[in-house]
């Protein structure tokens, strides 16, 4: 694909990602963010966060089995640290809104409430992949030693998903599409590797 197709790409997906965020400061502004404007941003940078990892997760997938599709490589770091950044924000809003910075508070809710603990661990796992996502970083680890790091990811969006499962309400489905989907794309992977081992096998053979 020619450079200027994966530029306009990705500026597409700069503002695909950051429409949610423009959405939020814009309903803070004109205060049309609903009868619960901290609810609303907690539901939507958390949703969003795992919209974007769901998306990165699913590169790997598409290329093994779409190889004329191997230039999406080129936004997985890019989504990855918007989902980061949403992550963030989701934790900042707990943080600011719910706790007023109060760090007692926030100790009693980590203790006390396990969606609270789960999201807390998701987003710590995220930490060290948004903060070794620079070229500088996979140079200095070498390729080896940054992969293996970044598989933290997989448990990252499992523990997002339980996070999500937690806090809402007994009886509320809202979370099942985003969990299979999930699923799917995590059991794509050794799925995959097993088909292209038996045809490399094969070809061996």
């Amino acid at each position: 694909m020619k450079s200027s197709t994966i530029t306009l790409l990705k500026i597409l997906t700069w503002l695909a990602c950051l429409s949610p965020a423009a959405w939020l400061a814009f309903g803070a502004f004109t205060n049309n963010l609903g009868p619960d404007p901290t609810a609303t941003i907690t539901f939507t940078t958390g949703l969003t966060t795992l919209r974007l990892l769901t998306i990165s997760l699913a590169i790997t997938p598409l290329r093994r089995l779409v190889p004329q599709l191997s230039w999406l490589i080129k936004f997985r770091r890019l989504l990855g640290l918007f989902a980061f950044f949403y992550a963030s924000m989701h934790l900042m809003t707990w943080i600011a809104l719910y706790t007023g910075f109060d760090t007692n508070a926030m100790a009693a809710d980590i203790v006390k409430r396990r969606y609270i603990t789960m999201g807390m661990a998701a987003w710590l796992l995220l930490l060290p992949l948004a903060a070794t996502s620079t070229n500088w970083a996979i140079r200095k680890m070498g390729g080896k030693r940054w992969n293996r790091l970044h598989k933290l990811v997989y448990i990252a969006i499992v523990c997002g998903v339980i996070h999500y499962w937690w806090q809402v309400k007994t009886g509320v489905l809202t979370p099942l599409t985003i969990t299979v989907v999930v699923a799917v794309l995590l059991l794509a992977r050794p799925v995959l590797t097993w088909v292209q081992r038996r045809k490399v096998r094969a070809v061996v053979a």
